[in-house]
């Protein structure tokens, strides 16, 4: 049930913070191996995107992918979230008063992170390449031409076999071992210092709000080379046996981006991705907390009756 619980408190968040990781996604994709003002460019910010995107995709341009994130979330935080719920219950990550212990936290949440990632990367890759599409007159980033979830995923492996879907995962488990071991440790270590000094005692939903929101700062600076470089490498066009055209691997993205568009080159999108973290590992742990609390509520009347 653990597993279950994690994947619907992701899913849920996916649904409301979508239309952030769409702008997030233009904007890292926005310039790519192009030196500051040598480009266009059509997103100034996350909030002038967000006009850009509605003007001329539709109000819907906001929710491109979604069907393929929502389902992303929920694969990768069943294994995520789940994984870590269960190794707290068998106090794999705890002392023996019960407090996160920072060192086991950290190997925790970033193993079940790389798990989850990998689990769920080819979604990962297809919402990716649905994001980025748009209009030729704004459009950022190689250009698919994807239609729909499953449609993608035919193609993908029609063209270049169980090894396609999967192409870039090595980078996003990265990104999941950055940013989940930095969100779960930081999320569970807050709320154990707000329980220490009682505050919010009469509003749980409050309290894990709260360390939710320090999570998500720790989180959005951990991750976000590492998202920008999964990004790139997701929707970079490839050749006929699948082999990325603009960047060989993870280490020659690293080495491109830098030389070419800097060290702020890694931090494009970076209020976009923030302003979706926040908000989604806020719903997301606040639903897993809510969804933890009615199970628990549900087995004690079951064991009651």
């Amino acid at each position: 049930m653990d597993f279950v619980i994690g994947a619907l408190a992701a899913s849920g968040a996916g649904f409301f913070t979508n239309p952030l990781d769409v702008l997030k996604t233009r904007m890292q994709l926005q310039g790519e191996l192009r030196a500051r003002g040598q480009h266009a460019v059509h997103y100034r910010n996350v909030f002038h995107a967000a006009i850009v995107v509605v003007k001329n995709d539709g109000i819907l341009g906001l929710q491109k992918g979604l069907p393929a994130a929502v389902v992303m979330h929920g694969i990768r935080n069943c294994v995520r979230l789940g994984g870590y719920q269960w190794a707290h219950k068998r106090g794999y990550v705890t002392d023996e008063h019960g407090k996160t212990v920072f060192y086991k936290g950290f190997c925790v949440s970033a193993l079940t992170g790389a798990a989850g990632a990998f689990f769920g990367s080819p979604l990962f890759l297809i919402k990716t390449q649905m994001q980025s599409q748009s209009t030729k007159s704004v459009a950022v980033g190689y250009q698919h031409g994807r239609t729909g979830t499953l449609s993608a995923i035919k193609e993908i492996y029609t063209e270049h076999g169980i090894r396609g879907l999967w192409r870039g995962a090595g980078a996003t488990m990265l990104r999941a071992v950055a940013g989940s071991s930095a969100q779960l440790t930081s999320f569970a270590m807050t709320k154990d210092l707000l329980n220490d000094y009682h505050i919010f005692d009469n509003s749980p939903t409050l309290r894990t709000f709260s360390a939710s929101i320090v999570g998500g700062v720790f989180q959005a600076l951990a991750m976000q080379p590492f998202d920008l470089v999964s990004t790139r490498l997701y929707n970079q066009p490839v050749d006929e046996i699948g082999t990325g055209l603009l960047y060989k691997n993870i280490p020659d993205c690293f080495r491109k981006i830098w030389k070419t568009e800097g060290v702020f080159g890694f931090y494009k999108g970076l209020t976009a991705h923030y302003m979706r973290l926040g908000p989604h590992g806020a719903l997301t742990l606040v639903f897993w907390d809510s969804l933890k609390d009615l199970q628990k509520t549900f087995q004690s009347k079951h064991q009651i009756s």
